[in-house]
């Protein structure tokens, strides 16, 4: 279906049953359908987090079906350990997170896919959607040292050119501690 719509795949096989993929950027909403089609095209079992609000009414057990994981981005206490419990307790687990958390522009990426990784001992799949080329895939993989700022600098730099259906809504792609100011500021 994405060849017909003229998209192009490119997905690197998982290094092992367990793997936590970031994708970026997520700049517009035709990202979590075209992100569906790929999960089918895959063939493999991702999961996806989605927010909350996302998984009420008649839709609830399409995403579920699907593979989303509804989280409540309000009350963030518990996720990082539960998904953390989640990689540990499934002999495959490949989930898929947005590591901006909205479609809006933000200053940093949220830390919770860096502490999920970490503390699960996965490796982190590089995913992206790129509008221009019209191509997604997953870029590579990488366990995390630990080492924030080089790890961010590897990912930063395995993404440049990868852009969104509006790139001026595209994240900047460090951690909250590694950019010296709050999340949202200018």
């Amino acid at each position: 279906m994405l060849a017909r719509l003229g998209w192009r795949m490119s997905f690197a096989a998982p290094p092992g049953p367990r793997v936590l993929v970031v994708v970026y950027p997520h700049t517009s909403n035709w990202d979590f359908p075209l992100g569906i089609l790929a999960r089918f095209a895959s063939g493999w079992p991702i999961h996806w987090i989605g927010k909350h609000s996302m998984f009420r009414g008649p839709l609830r057990p399409l995403f579920l079906g699907w593979g989303g994981i509804p989280i409540d981005r309000s009350r963030p206490g518990g996720f990082i350990e539960g998904m953390v419990e989640a990689f540990s307790s499934r002999p495959v687990m490949i989930v898929a997170i947005a590591p901006e958390g909205t479609r809006s522009h933000v200053n940093c990426w949220k830390s919770g896919f860096y502490r999920i990784a970490l503390a699960a001992g996965v490796p982190v799949g590089l995913g992206f959607i790129d509008y221009a080329s019209r191509s997604m895939g997953i870029l590579e993989y990488i366990n995390l040292s630990g080492d924030s700022a080089a790890d961010m600098a590897r990912i930063r730099a395995a993404y440049a050119g990868k852009g969104g259906l509006r790139p001026e809504h595209a994240g900047q792609i460090r951690l909250a501690d590694e950019a010296g100011a709050p999340r949202d500021a200018p």
